[in-house]
């Protein structure tokens, strides 16, 4: 009869993602894994199998609790709202982000490239699960007249998704409150007008200064 475990999984799980979400799966070794978890090699070998096993279930977690769960609070709003609660969460949690970490789903999509295709079937059907949130939000309000039907939904679901990853890759390296609410600024105009309007900057006369 097996032995119960003596650990809570969750707990565990929380922890080991914490450590490939910081180091990044390459970088993080078992020895790492032991120390952020506490549990011995042989306990994590027989709960989880090997460390590529323990990636894809962390990975797995922080998709659940991080994504899968804003898509969801962002559907039970108004399709425009929710697309923008979507965003305004997204440059919230960049902006608070002072390891810069990123999205580990997106440092899964760049980091996993060299390896077996299991992680990268996962992470593309994630990002397609996000882009169907937003092809059903811009359809939504499409039809309730709340955003422009200049573009078809599709394209505009994709160009939402391209967006997002951007903003997650930016975020790492330039991580700028304008830069961030700016981009996502564009993309709302895109929604709601069809178009993005930028007034150019007044031509000053040569030999003025700015005192800025």
């Amino acid at each position: 009869m097996a032995r119960p475990r003596e650990f809570n999984e969750g707990i565990v799980l929380d922890a080991a993602l914490q450590c490939f979400w910081r180091r990044g799966y390459d970088s993080t070794s078992v020895r790492d894994l032991i120390g952020e978890t506490g549990l011995t090699g042989a306990s994590l070998y027989n709960a989880f199998g090997d460390k590529h096993a323990l990636y894809q279930k962390a990975l797995d977690r922080y998709v659940e609790t991080s994504i899968v769960d804003r898509i969801r609070r962002c559907e039970r709003l108004a399709p425009l709202d929710g697309i923008e609660a979507f965003f305004a969460e997204v440059v919230k949690r960049s902006l608070a982000d002072q390891d810069r970490k990123g999205c580990m789903l997106i440092n899964a999509a760049l980091g996993m490239a060299t390896h077996d295709s299991d992680p990268r079937e996962g992470v593309a059907e994630v990002l397609k699960r996000i882009e169907r949130f937003f092809l059903k939000s811009v359809e939504s309000g499409q039809a309730g007249g709340t955003i422009s039907t200049s573009l078809p939904a599709s394209d505009l679901a994709q160009h939402l998704l391209s967006v997002l990853v951007g903003i997650r890759v930016l975020a790492r390296v330039r991580p700028e409150r304008s830069l961030l609410r700016g981009t996502v600024a564009s993309a709302m105009a895109l929604l709601r007008n069809g178009d993005v309007k930028q007034e150019r900057p007044t031509r000053k006369h040569v030999g003025s200064r700015s005192r800025t």
